[in-house]
């Protein structure tokens, strides 16, 4: 019998940016090497250890899972480590039967909850504890025994070894031998050999595998690089000095270890001993206790029951309550039948819990929305049987799988949600899902790039060159696009680029947290899955998503909505708003977003129009161009439309054929006219997964359970299944009179649909909440647009855009009032009011005293006044300054300039003030010395005459101590030339093509100077239109010639390419130009006439200021209308010069009238 060897330490890619085995190849590989098992042993983690042990299995192979542990050198406990973050040894653990992976789950998990410093690390004590069903291996040239024998104390390396002996038992623990190339094993290899005829501790021989074969070490060292952040080039960097560490071939170890032949037979030992059986399809859905005198069962069907009554009073649907009942038991029947009951009361009680508390809950999502035993519980909010919604289609007997509810919760307060789940059932039965990120296709190229130094700019050419497909590899990259070929046969440096990207691509990149997912456990969850802690301390499963439902472990998603938030905040506005129907500070009919009837036409009108800035999913240039084509007029429009907004059905024509047949209801033909019913509803297009279904039972016969799984088929596109499928629908449709001719064809246009068709339910449910935003900006614009500025708090380049929106709908946004402000954007008579802590510089103990210093004792009547009030250990100078230059005290009556000029006289008087209330000699106003003395305190000392700032130095304030422009906009002046030489907004150069030339005029905010490597400047900075922001890059050789314009403030157009870089959209400038020049140099002249009135020569002094504050580079001529029609030219003004602009011409003729001037 041939010699045969087994890889016991084995880091897969799951040692993250360190181990660069992935799964399948290394399954294979093994396979070949005709090896009889194989483990997994990556860094203090079991990360991988379903899909390793699945996939052995699978390929043959006997998986045997273990661990590479990190042990503390004493206590785990301590954390004053005289090594630091190296102040630990490994140590090789295999699970050899169910006890030891139970037992390593747990010492994974206690390594990282109690244990965690710098590393997971575990004692010798867990190993006492946890030792039973463990083989242990002594680990590489970091592991206690070989560590102290290079430090040359054999005695402590003894010592060492009888006691891991000790803790593991006699044949559990093994001395590692390992032939790297490295002098260090060879000296640590001897000492373990005279430990093992010394003590009789068998050896094991390993190799420490990192990569998959010899040629990988190349992208292994790039990956170390990636871990480390450093480059090739960097001497300091973190290396290993052996190409040694791949996974090698029987005859190779055989060869290696030839004058230690034990070592090799003791790894089948060794595999021999290992036999770990895992259990998968099992659930632990934990037990919802039910109240006394029911079952799970029976308590499901009184609450739905009671739950559709309730719903069917609120809202009457005009549907025979004898269709409601059937439907009830059907469902009821399935879900009991299946074992869900307590799974609907687990999510009912959650969502109930929110409810409760007012915690706003969205309308569902996903296919839970067609089930009526969840619309009757109120977990979801869309009547399904009204919108045509499948129960099969989320549950379906004929395809067992667990049922998937995801929950919508109000992202503020979705913690609370999490938090009464764990109070319930235990923080050590709950927490969050583990998720991996890894390096796709472009990502590779540009990290690889980065490490090789290769600059930035030919990178991100290669880069660009992936064609922009989801989950597209490096190998359909280059199949698809001859120029990413071309470049890499041609170039080897491109060439050695993709080759290591290639290597690197798919690999896990580093762990998070599951945006959604928390896992609920009947049992401890160690008893089932290893736990993490994460970064921020938050505790995670080991195993991903996918995993954690293979073990049996229950998912639930709990999706924290900003737009649920806003839609609350919004609410909340109107009903304590100040509008006629408010009594007591109560409104008489408050709105109630739960009960609005989804047929408001002032509501359609405004989705019609475009106008969907804030609207839940309909925001984008290309969903407004959409709007505005199908012209929406009923909710089931709406649905559709959410549905459509996909590339599959934009790209395929199904978009304009709906369009078309809506317009033109002439092109809707239903063949056979049995699909009418079904198909009406979308003009006779196949829009939802459910239609594919509907049309399958009504034409075929098939149960909607039998209709589910041909959609299913239909998705996938396996031609064996379409196959099968199609004949059994043949079958069926003519046995309903259909010709095999017609059900063939009918056939074919479902599954060239079911390609595109989308999840109804999951469409209408998100529909309610855009139609909620839809008719809450329809009716309640102010309130909705308040809302939605607090919620985008934060996020400049949204705000910049819902101010816009503000101006265009004439709603005024005001500065922060330290006597109207409330902490966010609040709604007052005359618009909405910028919050307090919008201001940089005034923190949230200022906040708090000035709105309760308010409330306490009334508006502030004077810049005075309000200092003497304050607390001015909170409110101190340089809050007061922020508070002044924004315009926080413009209701005073006083201006910015005087308060500035008068603000160190105004605190000393305060302060004094202040002294004299604390020992008790005057009142809150001063000395009561009588009427007019409180009221001159109250107004304070005369202010100084100064002239208000500019507008220009005011709303550079506003804009460095808020993020925004807030009393006006610096570009509104330019607004006609901004139409004029811009060929697209900062909004819509996500509808740009990557690498399009487009012109964006705007004012630069923000710039970043920066050094290249060869020492030339350049510099990113941040352009804002009317719209929103947008990152420009100048580059060396612009930056030089345009280095004049790039500064704050400056008004300029950029001429560019767009760049679709990772982190968002930005513009590569090749041009920067003054808007100012472009302007004047379209306009020669400024023509004025002045008419020969009396009252013209009186407005000369008004004209004169107007023309003051409109400075430019063009001439300003008179035209003077003398009696009896003369006219007379002046020459031009001699120092005085204008920027003329649609403001300006506005200006003027105010002054003058209409006509009186002529841009030339």
């Amino acid at each position: 019998m041939p010699a045969q060897f087994v890889h016991l330490h084995l880091h897969t890619q799951y040692s993250l940016l360190d181990g660069a085995n992935q799964i399948d190849p290394l399954i294979q590989q093994v396979k070949t090497f005709g090896m009889p098992a194989v483990a997994i042993t990556d860094h203090g983690n079991m990360f991988g250890a379903v899909e390793f042990y699945q996939k052995a299995k699978a390929g043959g192979v006997k998986p045997i899972i273990g661990c590479e542990a990190y042990l503390a050198p004493g206590s785990r406990l301590n954390r004053e480590g005289h090594l630091a973050h190296n102040d630990y040894y490994h140590l090789i653990l295999l699970a050899s039967n169910r006890t030891g992976y139970q037992n390593l789950i747990k010492l994974v998990s206690k390594a990282y909850l109690e244990g965690f410093y710098y590393k997971p690390r575990m004692d010798k004590e867990l190993l006492q504890q946890h030792h039973e069903g463990l083989i242990a291996l002594s680990g590489c040239l970091s592991g206690e025994v070989p560590y102290l024998i290079g430090q040359r104390d054999m005695e402590g390396a003894i010592r060492a070894a009888g006691e891991y002996r000790e803790i593991f038992g006699k044949d559990r623990y093994y001395l590692e031998v390992q032939t790297n190339g490295l002098e260090y094993q060879r000296i640590a290899n001897r000492g373990l050999v005279e430990i093992h005829q010394k003590l009789g501790i068998p050896l094991a021989g390993t190799n420490d595998c990192h990569y998959l074969k010899k040629e990988d070490a190349r992208p292994h060292d790039v990956m170390l690089c990636l871990q480390t952040g450093k480059t090739l080039n960097d001497p300091n960097r973190l290396r290993f000095d052996t190409d040694q560490l791949y996974v090698k071939s029987t005859d190779e170890m055989v060869a290696e270890f030839a004058e230690l032949p034990e070592a090799v037979r003791n790894t089948c030992r060794i595999a021999d001993q290992c036999d770990l059986k895992l259990m998968f399809n099992t659930s632990y859905l934990p037990q919802y206790r039910v109240p006394q005198g029911y079952t799970r069962e029976s308590y499901l069907e009184e609450l739905a029951t009671q739950g559709l009554a309730d719903r069917l009073r609120e809202r009457p649907s005009g549907l025979a309550a004898e269709a409601y009942e059937l439907r009830l038991r059907e469902e009821l029947t399935v879900i009991i039948t299946m074992g869900y009951a307590g799974y609907f009361l687990i999510v009912w009680d959650i969502i109930n819990f929110a409810r409760s508390r007012g915690i706003p809950v969205g309308p569902g999502r996903g296919s839970a929305a067609g089930s009526l035993v969840a619309y009757a519980l109120r977990i979801t909010d869309i009547d399904p049987l009204v919108y045509h919604l499948l129960f099969e289609r989320f549950l379906n007997p004929e395809r067992v799988t667990m049922p998937d509810i995801d929950m919508d919760f109000c992202m503020d307060r979705r913690g609370e949600v999490i938090n009464y789940v764990i109070d319930k059932y235990g923080d050590d039965h709950v927490c969050q899902i583990i998720t991996f990120g890894t390096l796709g296709a472009k990502a590779a190229i540009r990290d690889v790039g980065r490490v090789m130094e290769i600059p930035y700019a030919e990178v991100d050419r290669v880069a660009k060159l992936v064609p922009p497909q989801l989950n597209i590899t490096l190998d359909e990259a280059l199949a698809q696009e001859p120029r990413l070929r071309e470049q890499t046969e041609t170039d080897p440096r491109i060439g050695e680029l993709m080759t290591v990207a290639r290597a690197l691509e798919g690999l896990a990149r580093h762990a998070s947290t599951h945006a959604a997912g928390v896992v609920i456990s009947q049992e401890p969850l160690t008893d089932h899955v290893p736990l993490y802690k994460g970064a921020n301390g938050e505790v995670v499963t080991q195993y991903p998503m996918g995993d954690v439902a293979k073990i049996g472990l229950v998912k639930f998603d709990f999706l924290g909505l900003k737009t649920l938030t806003m839609i609350d905040h919004a609410v909340r506005l109107i009903n304590a708003g100040s509008s006629a129907d408010i009594a007591g500070g109560v409104r008489n009919n408050p709105l109630d977003i739960a009960r609005l009837q989804v047929d408001d036409p002032a509501t359609y009108a405004l989705l019609a129009s475009g106008r969907t800035m804030g609207i839940f999913q309909l925001e984008s240039p290309g969903m407004r161009n959409l709007l505005l084509k199908i012209k929406p007029e009923c909710f089931e429009d709406l649905i559709a439309i959410l549905a459509l907004y996909r590339p599959g059905p934009l790209e395929s024509g199904m978009v304009d054929d709906f369009i078309k047949r809506k317009r033109d209801p002439s092109h809707i033909a239903y063949d056979p006219p049995a699909l009418e019913p079904i198909l009406k509803e979308t003009y006779g297009v196949i829009v939802y997964q459910e239609q594919v279904m509907a049309i399958a039972n009504r034409l075929a016969g098939f149960s909607f359970g039998q209709a589910d799984l041909l959609r299913r088929a239909m998705g996938k596109k396996k031609p064996d299944e379409m196959d099968k499928q199609k004949a059994l629908f043949i079958q069926g449709a003519k046995k309903n009179h259909l010709s095999e001719k017609k059900a063939e064809k009918l056939f074919d246009l479902m599954a060239y649909f079911a390609g595109y068709g989308f999840n109804k339910s999951h469409s209408a449910a998100y529909a309610l909440v855009t139609y909620q935003t839809a008719y809450l900006k329809a009716h309640h614009p102010t309130e909705f647009l308040a809302a939605l500025l607090s919620s985008e708090m934060g996020n400049a380049d949204k705000m910049v855009g819902y101010f816009a929106e503000c101006r265009d709908l004439g709603i005024r946004v005001l500065p922060p009032d330290v006597n109207e402000s409330q902490t966010d954007f609040t709604v007052v008579a005359s618009g909405i009011r910028f919050g307090l802590a919008a201001i940089k510089n005034v923190g949230e103990g200022a906040v708090e005293s000035i709105i309760a210093t308010r409330n306490e004792t009334g508006r502030f009547r004077s810049f005075s006044d309000f200092c003497r009030r304050i607390d001015l250990r909170k409110v101190n100078k340089r809050v007061l300054e922020g508070l002044i230059r924004v315009g926080a005290f413009d209701s005073t009556g006083a201006r910015r300039a005087q308060l500035a000029a008068m603000l160190e006289q105004a605190l000393e008087e305060a302060a004094a003030t202040q002294r004299e209330r604390e020992r008790g000699q005057t009142n809150i106003f001063g000395d009561v010395a009588g009427e007019d003395a409180v009221a001159a305190d109250l107004t304070g000392p005369p202010l100084p005459a100064l002239a208000e700032w500019d507008q220009d130095q005011m709303l550079k304030y506003e804009r460095e101590l808020t993020g925004f422009y807030i009393s006006a906009h610096p570009l509104a002046r330019y607004a006609t030339a901004i139409q004029k030489f811009a060929t697209s907004a900062s909004v819509n150069l996500s509808e740009v093509g990557d690498g399009k030339e487009v012109k964006l005029c705007g004012i630069i905010t923000t710039i970043k100077p920066m050094m290249t490597k060869k020492g030339d400047r350049m510099a990113y900075f941040q352009l804002e239109d009317l719209h929103g922001l947008v990152e420009v890059i100048a580059f060396p050789d612009l930056y030089k010639a345009s280095s004049a314009l790039i500064l704050p403030e400056s008004v300029i157009r950029v001429t560019g390419t767009v760049d679709r870089a990772e982190k968002g959209t930005r513009l590569k400038s090749t041009r920067i130009e003054s808007l100012t020049d472009l302007q004047a140099r379209a306009v020669a002249r400024v023509n004025i006439r002045l008419g020969d009135s009396p009252e013209a020569s009186t407005r000369l002094v008004e004209l004169q200021q107007v023309l003051r504050r409109y400075p430019g580079p063009t001439s300003i001529y008179f035209t003077f209308c003398l009696p009896s029609n003369i006219e007379a030219d002046t020459a031009p003004l001699p120092d005085l010069t204008v920027l003329p602009s649609e403001t300006f011409v506005a200006e003027v003729e105010e002054v003058l009238g209409k006509g009186a001037v002529a841009l030339l």
